[in-house]
């Protein structure tokens, strides 16, 4: 194994489970009443996972450049592999991290101290709240979930944007092994992979989800259904993972071909 899949396996780990883990946020800021503080003290999170992703790129970067295009096709499959991984756990998660973010919204918004909540969180009495929420979802729980009223289209389109977005970086750095000398043209094509997988987020996902979380705080839809909505779309971005492995040689392909594209049109 090649000396950084280790730590990039450890990235695609956080990376992935905290952002499986953003779902769960809706429903402590519609259960609490507080959005924009679950929000807000859920980046706390996200610049972890921020930083893992700054930390995985160069290093991705040194495994195409040392690595023949069938290993760095492996090494992408097993980063792969650790993101649906990550993703299934995220989701197993969500009962036990929202009980722990409902706390911590609770917390903070009497204490209003972002650095006292971790400090607090580390603390023996933080630790010991923490293990009194520990929930393992079982199949009684998901038995009273209710999946009928979801829209199919929204499921399907989030797994789509999941997938889109799990390979838009792995496809450019893929598609320039294959072709080293357009390698750089290949890597600035990720932000075509990821802004076609943002603009499914943007225009299909995220305004249905804004327009339920306030009509669950009107009162015209259940808490129930809110949460059965999050947990469906939990369980797409799964399929969307694992669904990468797929995408991920056609949509390098496809990446490469754009390059020689752009070389042939503009190279002179």
């Amino acid at each position: 194994m090649h000396p950084v899949m280790l730590p990039v396996l450890l990235f695609t780990f956080t990376i992935t489970f905290v952002g499986t883990l953003g779902y769960a946020v809706r429903i402590v800021g519609v259960r609490t009443g507080r959005i924009a503080l679950s929000f807000t003290l859920f980046n706390v999170l996200v610049l972890v996972s921020r930083t893992a992703a700054t930390l995985q790129a160069p290093l991705l970067g040194n495994l195409v450049e040392t690595e023949r295009p069938g290993e760095v096709l492996a090494a992408f499959q097993a980063v792969l592999l650790a993101a649906g991984a990550a993703t299934v756990a995220g989701t197993l998660a969500i009962p036990t991290f929202q009980r722990v973010f409902t706390a911590a919204v609770e917390w903070f918004s009497v204490n209003r101290s972002v650095p006292r909540l971790l400090l607090h969180t580390c603390s023996p009495a933080g630790v010991h709240r923490l293990g009194t929420c520990l929930s393992i979802p079982t199949l009684d729980t998901v038995a009273h979930l209710r999946f009928r009223r979801l829209p199919r289209k929204l499921l399907l389109g989030n797994a789509a944007a999941v997938s889109l977005l799990t390979v838009s970086v792995l496809a450019p750095l893929y598609a320039g092994s294959l072709i080293p000398e357009l390698r750089l043209t290949c890597g600035t094509l990720s932000g075509i992979v990821n802004g076609i997988a943002t603009l499914l987020l943007v225009l299909f996902i995220d305004p249905y989800l804004s327009i339920m979380t306030e009509d669950v705080l009107d009162g015209r839809i259940g808490q129930g259904d809110f949460r059965s909505c999050i947990v469906a779309l939990a369980g797409s971005k799964i399929a969307g993972t694992f669904a990468a492995f797929l995408l991920l040689v056609p949509v390098s392909h496809g990446v490469a071909l754009t390059a020689r594209l752009i070389s042939q049109v503009f190279g002179g």
